[in-house]
């Protein structure tokens, strides 16, 4: 008997089973996914940081022979802060000589003269299997002889070295001999074991007069030890520890990052101290993936709630399909207890299975496991037992005469009023306990806070149900006087509340808001992100070097792909004074632009770049006086009438003609900077200012070309400066464009699980709006049927009761439309920094960014829902035969 019932109301088991399978996969999957996403964003960014920040390193200078810090390798290791020692991958020894303390000269050119060479020397382990040697031998230094250096090719080509060279290092106490026995090759130079060898691989030769050569060589123990005695020079062990970022997790990463904390403030016995900066990195992680992980919990509190409230919708529909029946065993003397255990054992089979399908889907997402599926089974309890509440509810009178269901807005019992009024009170201190305390994951996830949302766009569902009868009254006067039926009925209908209830109406707001919301958040961070972008790559890309002669920009102009240039000194850090004349008075340190403020500004608007270049600037000419300059506010505090600035060691005084917050080029998080504007500058003969970037404008640059040519152009200028030709530059060049730097915002941080926010909050909120308008349809589809077929005999064509359709659920999805969008695009405003969004685009304020594509989304949402209503009613039509919806009730008995 029971299967047999479950095959009579098989559409509406399935409906409710199919909504709980979702919610149970959407409980499930999510948190999958989200810790997927995030152990994936953590690796990757902590894969990218350069060696000083990612790696746990310990230094001391000790006059102890060299060799004896290889005992304290595993040792130190060992000693490190749990969870650190399980998570260590690779480790080093090295003892070092600085190359800023170590002078070396030799007996054959370049070595025997032209500019200093200060040369390091390092010892290390791992470095032998990491190479490979072109000529000599490794290092074997005996105690008391020279010590035997190794060094690369880069090395032994910009100074000219061979093998059996003799050299000598010259410190603050003395000196020490030394021998180039070998040349070597390094076999992949992303090997972490090069990451202090950095001067030993890529040499940085001068580039202006009285700049040195800075190089290192690899040498042994001994060899330390041996130019340390001659020397004088310190010797600095250090051991440095890298952690394997692929057994980093978003669940563990609190305790690692309190590890590395501790790790800094221990007392190491030999007076080591740790450098790293590995917890600051981690902690920025964190504090986005707290962030991200609030604006999750926003979202899927929105799907949830809006998939419980179709569960609700889809019982009260099958329990209205079946109004009959249960009224017909009432009054044959059924107890409720009869019907609950009736409608039960049809659910028990069904519902269960469903939810159980729904979450072992979800486990086969990829993602760290998580704790016990409590939602999951609540879930599974409510989609069984929701049906059999609402018929035990729907019965509890005895009654043969029905209601007008459809006026039950003109009467609302108190108790209906007490209810929605405290939905209204509940939400807005919600809303203000949001605002104080915020929304913090990392803290336990705050069932209350996470809903507050939600709670908002059922407020306004509740107004807009007591509001918008009004309008639709007066909006039915004036359909009156219309030609035509459908217009009328439709609006006479939707005033009478039909369709209006506010179960759909309230799953259509939240539905909506929820997806509008995730929009604005996107289109916000969308255009931090920009303007980050822009104040660090103003134009279509930046070529950046070290010193470019000063005829370059012909050569790189013909480029092809390059439709105009402008040239640009940047550097940080140079001194402020009150006056040329007196540089004693410092005014502090300021980054300095001097940008070709014409060429500037031809190039950004080239590059269709929305940055404004101050007036000030552009139009800024050569003359007496100091130059007009833009300042930041930081700046002008310290400021008087005019000041000079330090621009490759001659000062330019200037007046501060504008004050900005920001400025396209400076950077993001510059809080102090001047700009002037190089065309206004006094020119000097034999010491003009050397540009070290260029503002590049062009589509589809021929990057390859562009980089050849700024690396000639800059060998020319060192060979200028030398005296000799310069094979290799000192810093190559680099191009870094808008989009490459806009991409890399996007890729950075827990962006991805940003994104699944946002997509599912778009998607999911669509479609659970759609079902919204066809669940209200469905609702009233027999009242609906009985109407049509009285008005089908009257000649009602049709296409004409499709259009009474739209009529009705008109007010329906525009007001569920504008409502949920007014919430989801006030939801930013109203939490403010609850979000935490500012972590996102930092140095950047997330300011409230409404696209006009996601009003255009609302709108074909209206015109979805509507198409989706339509479709429902056919269907429904075509089950119910409109010739026979009159005896419908009949039937049904």
């Amino acid at each position: 008997m029971t299967a047999r019932r479950i095959r009579a109301y098989a559409g509406q088991a399935v409906l409710l089973a199919v909504l709980g399978l979702v919610a149970a996969l959407l409980l499930t999957a999510a948190p999958r996914l989200t810790g997927e996403y995030a152990d994936r964003g953590l690796r990757a960014d902590v894969a990218g940081l350069p060696h000083l920040v990612r790696d746990v390193s310990l230094a001391v200078e000790r006059p102890a022979p060299a060799a004896t810090g290889q005992a304290d390798l595993d040792r130190y290791a060992a000693e490190l802060p749990s969870p650190l020692p399980n998570l260590v991958d690779r480790r080093w020894y090295a003892a070092s000589l600085d190359e800023e303390h170590l002078i070396a000269v030799g007996d054959a050119p370049p070595m025997d003269g032209g500019a200093r060479k200060m040369f390091g020397l390092r010892a290390q382990t791992g470095v032998e299997e990491a190479a490979e040697l072109t000529a000599g031998r490794w290092p074997g230094t005996r105690p008391g002889g020279p010590a035997e250096v190794v060094v690369s090719t880069a090395v032994a080509e910009t100074l000219s070295l061979r093998v059996g060279q003799r050299l000598s290092f010259a410190g603050r106490d003395g000196q020490a001999g030394a021998k180039v026995v070998g040349v070597f090759a390094p076999r992949d130079v992303a090997d972490p074991v090069w990451d202090d060898l950095g001067y030993a691989l890529e040499p940085v030769t001068p580039a202006l007069d009285g700049e040195p050569y800075v190089v290192a060589g690899v040498t042994d123990w001994v060899g330390v030890d041996v130019v340390a005695a001659g020397t004088g020079v310190s010797t600095v062990s250090g051991w440095r520890y890298r952690l394997d970022e692929r057994r980093l997790e978003s669940a563990t990463l609190e305790s690692v990052t309190a590890a590395v904390a501790e790790a800094r403030r221990m007392s190491w016995g030999s007076g080591a101290t740790v450098q790293t900066s590995l917890d600051g990195a981690l902690s920025r992680f964190a504090d986005q993936l707290h962030a991200v992980q609030a604006l999750l919990a926003v979202v899927q509190a929105g799907l949830v709630a809006s998939l419980l409230g179709l569960i609700l919708l889809a019982a009260r529909l099958t329990v209205l399909r079946r109004r009959d029946e249960f009224a017909l065993l009432r009054a044959r003397g059924a107890a409720l207890t009869a019907i609950g255990s009736r409608t039960l054992a049809e659910s028990a089979p069904v519902q269960p299975l469903a939810v159980l399908v729904g979450w072992f889907v979800g486990t086969r997402v990829p993602g760290p496991e998580g704790t016990f599926p409590w939602p999951v089974l609540v879930v599974a309890v409510l989609t069984t037992v929701v049906v059999p509440v609402l018929a035990m509810h729907s019965q509890r009178r005895v009654g043969v005469v029905g209601g007008r269901a459809d006026v039950a807005w003109r009467r609302p019992s108190v108790r209906r009023l007490t209810v929605e009024a405290g939905v209204l009170v509940v939400a807005g201190i919600g809303v203000v306990l949001l605002r104080r305390r915020g929304l913090d994951p990392g803290a336990g996830v705050d069932a209350y806070l996470s809903s507050v949302p939600v709670l908002v766009a059922v407020a306004a569902a509740v107004v807009a149900v007591r509001l918008l009868p009004w309008p639709l009254r007066l909006a039915g006067r004036l359909a009156a006087r219309a030609r035509g039926v459908s217009l009328f009925l439709g609006v006479a209908r939707a005033g009478r509340g039909a369709p209006v209830a506010l179960g759909p109406l309230a799953v259509l707001i939240v539905a909506v808001s929820t997806g509008v919301f995730g929009g604005v958040v996107t289109t916000a961070v969308d255009a931090a992100r920009d303007r980050a972008t822009t104040l660090t790559v103003p134009a279509d890309a930046w070529l950046t070097g070290y010193t470019f002669s000063p005829d370059a920009e012909h050569a790189l102009a013909r480029t092809p792909g390059v439709t105009a240039l402008a040239r640009v000194w940047v550097d940080s850090n140079r001194r402020l004074v009150a006056d040329a004349a007196t540089p004693s008075r410092q005014l502090g340190t300021a980054r300095v632009l001097v940008v070709d403020a014409p060429a500037f500004a031809e190039v950004v608007a080239r590059s269709g770049v929305d940055v404004d270049v101050p007036a000030a600037l552009t139009s800024a000419a050569r003359g007496d006086g100091p130059v007009p300059a833009v300042v930041s506010p930081a700046v002008a505090d310290g400021l008087g009438d005019r000041a000079a600035v330090d621009v490759q060691s001659r000062w330019y005084e200037f007046r501060v003609a504008g004050v900005t917050d920001t400025f396209p080029g400076v950077g993001v998080g510059t809080e102090r900077f001047v700009v002037l504007p190089w065309q206004a500058l006094p020119e000097y003969e034999h010491t003009p200012i050397i540009p070290n970037r260029y503002l590049v404008a062009g589509d589809d640059i021929d990057a390859a070309h562009l980089l050849e040519v700024a690396d000639e152009a800059q060998r020319q200028r060192q060979s200028e400066v030398l005296g000799v030709p310069v094979t290799r530059t000192q810093l190559p060049a680099s191009l870094q464009t808008w989009r490459a730097y806009r991409g890399e915002l996007d890729r950075s941080g827990a962006n991805d699980v940003l994104t699944l926010a946002f997509t599912a909050g778009a998607a999911g909120g669509s479609a659970l709006a759609v079902l919204a308008v066809g669940f209200a349809v469905a609702a009233d589809a027999g009242g609906r049927g009985r109407m049509l077929s009285r008005l089908r005999t009257l000649g009602l064509s049709a296409g004409r009761g499709r259009r009474l359709l739209v009529y009705e659920l008109v007010p329906l999805v525009l007001v569920a439309a504008v409502t949920g969008a007014a919430v989801g695009a006030a939801l930013p405003r109203i939490l403010g920094s609850a979000l935490g969004l500012s972590a996102f685009a930092p140095g950047v304020p997330i300011r409230e960014h409404l696209d006009p594509l996601v009003l255009a989304s609302v709108l074909g949402l209206v015109v979805v829902g509507l198409a989706a209503g339509l479709a429902v009613e056919s269907l429904m039509n075509r089950r119910m035969r409109l010739g026979d919806a009159l005896r419908l009730g009949e039937e049904n008995s």
